[in-house]
């Protein structure tokens, strides 16, 4: 867009004016030459760890910026120079290793332009407020403080004027969020950083220079990687959910119930199983069509799990077939549960359109309830298989029933009555 290009040639422009006009270096060339070399140096080493972000169609990078220390230092000419080598630098090797955007150019006129500008008006600032603040305890460090927070918001006013030219920002309300959202503690990185820098380059002490970026270097190597680290575990942690849920009902699959059924096997814990079935399902697809079908089959997962606490599980095994596994209640606790869930069923009609008609369908659902102690003597493989006949036979006597059985006489009385 032609008003943003124009914008950022000016702040560009600008910048090179009032460092041409504000005369010559403020430090010895030789010594300016040292501060270069190392600024640019780590600044160049840093580029891989900054982090981009867009605003509209302009991309800016976000990360420490030592532009303050080196303005304060060396003045508005000294701080241009290094934005403008450092700034082509980053151009260069983007180029190079193909990792810059279509725009690159033009980003880098206004990465250039808007840092030499904010930290120029930093350098008058300092220079005009520092005596005012010299009787106040601490007073450099709240002055330098207060210099990152003018740098920021006016780097913040500079990507609102671009966004509310690409249509992003239309309001004001718009504009505070966006002050709003930057990082306090990215801005108390940056001050004391440049701060430290600055004290540094003023006695010459360019070990202590090194050692800071360095460290600098380090924290930020550490930060990216435990960042990357946890990136990568929410991604498989997300994979991982997605590879156990079923995608209709939102609970788990057949897939996760296999996995927790090997976790259950040898723990030795009281377990109810359950296998529940929507009677007569099919006349649901038939009557109606397969739309209405899937919501009868999410208001009987929603039903099921109102019923449950956060250590019960419930499981999707089939197109209308769940299975519950109940822990930590005995068998009459179980019995009395999967009455209510029956009961429940019957007193939660589905709510659904058809035929442009909101239509409300009752239904029932049959319960096979199996109870037993997980052990070496009945793997729950075969507790399962219990339950689904326990099922079947609920299916036979006339749907719409429980029926339950007490497996613990099905194991040893060592067992049975072991702790």
């Amino acid at each position: 867009m032609l008003r943003v290009k124009i914008f950022i040639i000016m702040l560009f422009l600008t910048s090179f004016v009032l460092a041409l006009m504000s005369g010559p270096l403020s430090i010895e060339s030789s010594t300016f030459m040292k501060a270069l070399a190392l600024y640019w140096l780590f600044s160049t080493l840093y580029t891989h760890l900054r982090v981009k972000s867009s605003s509209g169609k302009l991309s800016m990078d976000y990360g420490v910026s030592y532009s303050m220390s080196i303005g304060l230092f060396a003045g508005p000419l000294g701080l241009f120079i290094y934005e403008a080598l450092y700034g082509f630098s980053v151009y260069i090797i983007r180029r190079v290793t193909k990792t810059g955007d279509p725009d690159e150019f033009l980003h880098t006129f206004y990465n250039i332009g808007s840092f030499a500008l904010n930290n120029t008006i930093a350098f008058y600032l300092f220079f005009y407020l520092y005596p005012k603040f010299q009787s106040i305890p601490f007073g450099f460090w709240l002055l330098i403080i207060i210099l990152a927070m003018v740098v920021a918001l006016l780097s913040d006013i500079y990507l609102i004027t671009i966004s509310y030219f690409f249509g992003d920002i239309r309001s004001p309300k718009e504009a505070i969020n966006f002050i709003k959202s930057r990082s306090i503690t990215d801005l108390g990185k940056i001050a004391f950083s440049n701060g430290f820098l600055f004290v540094f380059l003023q006695s010459e002490s360019w070990q202590m220079v090194i050692a800071l970026f360095i460290l600098n270097y380090l924290v930020s190597r550490s930060f990216v990687d435990k960042s990357l680290s946890i990136q990568h575990k929410v991604e498989r942690d997300k994979f991982e959910q997605m590879a156990y849920t079923d995608f209709m009902t939102e609970v788990y699959n057949r897939a996760f119930m296999d996995k927790k059924m090997k976790e259950f096997n040898l723990s030795g814990e009281y377990l109810g199983i359950i296998v529940a079935d929507i009677d007569k399902f099919k006349q649901y697809n038939d009557n109606y069509n397969h739309a209405v079908g899937d919501k009868v089959i999410q208001s009987f997962a929603t039903t099921l799990h109102r019923y449950l606490d956060e250590e019960d599980f419930l499981f999707r095994t089939g197109g209308e077939e769940f299975t519950i596994f109940l822990r930590n209640r005995t068998f009459e606790e179980c019995s009395v549960l999967v009455e209510q869930m029956r009961d429940g069923v019957v007193k939660s009609p589905v709510h659904a359109e058809f035929h442009s008609k909101n239509v409300s369908i009752s239904y029932t659902a049959s319960f096979g309830l199996y109870f037993y102690k997980t052990s070496k003597y009945l793997p729950i493989e075969k507790g399962y298989i219990y339950a689904d006949h326990l099922l079947l036979r609920s299916k036979e006597l006339g749907k719409n029933l429980v029926s339950v059985k007490n497996g613990m006489v099905d194991l040893p009385l060592s067992v049975r009555y072991s702790e």
